[in-house]
């Protein structure tokens, strides 16, 4: 009988040993993994927001670029920033670099670059982007919804 019992025993103390070693590896996988809020707040850290009010007031500046970095098809239900480069987030980075067939000039690191999206999560994350890749003088004025209530110029 305790044969019986000790390798019930073992059965159990294996199962245990497997079970907690497969929650370590889980958990440690979770403090690896980052979240979408990990992103936006890295995004944040670097890339300065701007008020809708001083994007206005540096609007029609030839020392300013403003992109809208929303899809194709957002930017067709509610419009954009007058003047505004239309560049999905998808592909800012080949938008940025001379090196792609896809670079856009007018994407100019000497001069001033103010982002906007739908709510400013995107224009965050694309804005880091732009830091990554060089560009100095970067900025986030939020969601295109607040640009367009405060009187912004729109297209």
């Amino acid at each position: 009988m305790r044969a019986g019992l000790r390798q019930k025993y073992s059965y159990f103390s294996q199962a245990d040993s497997i079970y907690r070693a497969r929650n370590a590896h889980l958990e440690q996988r979770n403090e690896l993994m980052k979240t979408a809020q990990n992103y936006l707040e890295e995004a944040n850290s670097v890339v300065p927001s701007m008020s809708v009010e001083d994007g206005i007031a540096l609007h029609g500046s030839d020392d300013v670029v403003f992109v809208d970095v929303r899809d194709s098809s957002d930017i067709a239900a509610s419009g954009t920033i007058a003047g505004a480069l239309r560049i999905p987030r998808g592909l800012i980075e080949f938008k940025a670099d001379p090196a792609t067939p896809l670079h856009e000039p007018a994407l100019d690191p000497s001069k001033q670059i103010v982002l906007v999206c739908g709510a400013g999560g995107m224009a965050a994350l694309s804005g880091k982007v732009l830091k990554e890749m060089g560009f100095e003088n970067v900025a986030n004025v939020g969601g295109f919804g607040s640009w367009a209530e405060s009187g912004g110029p729109t297209e």
